[in-house]
């Protein structure tokens, strides 16, 4: 799996959605992230086509992830709702199918349809989005596989040590969603300093940061030029001063819902 990759949350727009996966996988991304909620699905399905016929890549050259939404969570309903986001992406697999929200009484159930979908060889991996370490520790009580990937929302104010440590522990690998913390970090005092002594964006600092520590970064962006700009990551390292200087950032600060309290 990239360690880098492009998140669309809320590119509603189809074309918009098309466009902005042919501009990152000319750009070198190899890694799309997209959700049955997210309704965008057909538009990345086009843009994933549109790119691969461009570049010459073929779909084995590229990793594509969605998510089955809390609504469609249950064995039957995962079932059905991983094959509608097959034919909105008008792919034959995905490389990644993840649980969106841990959904009280329904995870386990939604967990042994994916476990059926991964054994049948309909899906390259599964993983979970959003579980806290209660949430994987009852899943793994039960599971036959362990999740490979647990997507959180994750950046300098919400670093989420203890929940990557665990995560590490049990071979499951960390990905941040809402990396940049959706633009708020971009002025900070101390990841602009970081910034300045490499010549690099503050975007970048942040992004370089999650990689390095060994988790997996998909920022969303429609804007071409930053979607070159946040990929451009492999030409600089980050001091373990810079390391720690941006872990001490962390204030437990969440932009979106409480995994322990959502009503959706």
């Amino acid at each position: 799996m990239p360690i880098m990759g492009l998140g669309v949350f809320r590119v509603n727009d189809q074309q918009v959605a098309a466009e902005s996966v042919q501009t990152a996988i000319h750009s070198g991304y190899r890694l799309i992230d997209t959700a049955a909620i997210y309704q965008n699905e057909a538009g990345v399905g086009k843009g994933i086509k549109a790119a691969l016929k461009e570049t010459g890549l073929t779909r084995e050259d590229l990793f594509i992830t969605s998510k089955v939404w809390n609504a469609d969570q249950g064995y039957d309903s995962t079932l059905k709702a991983y094959q509608e986001s097959l034919d909105k992406l008008g792919l034959d697999y995905l490389d990644l199918y993840l649980i969106h929200w841990p959904v009280a009484g329904k995870y386990k159930d939604t967990w042994r349809a994916m476990e059926h979908l991964y054994k049948e060889g309909k899906v390259r991996a599964i993983g979970v989005s959003n579980f806290q370490i209660h949430h994987l520790e009852d899943l793994l009580k039960d599971a036959d596989i362990v999740p490979v990937v647990n997507q959180v929302e994750r950046h300098p104010r919400l670093s989420q040590l203890p929940l990557k440590d665990y995560c590490e522990k049990h071979g499951i690998r960390l990905e941040a969603w809402a990396p940049l913390m959706v633009g708020e970090l971009l002025q900070d005092e101390t990841i602009q300093a970081i910034a300045g002594k490499y010549g690099k964006s503050a975007a970048q600092v942040i992004l370089r940061w999650h990689i390095q520590g060994g988790v997996i970064a998909i920022p969303k962006s429609v804007n071409a030029s930053r979607i070159k700009e946040n990929g451009q990551l492999f030409d600089f390292e980050l001091t373990a001063e810079d390391m720690a200087a941006i872990n001490a950032l962390n204030t437990d600060h969440r932009t979106g819902a409480d995994p322990d309290n959502f009503d959706f």
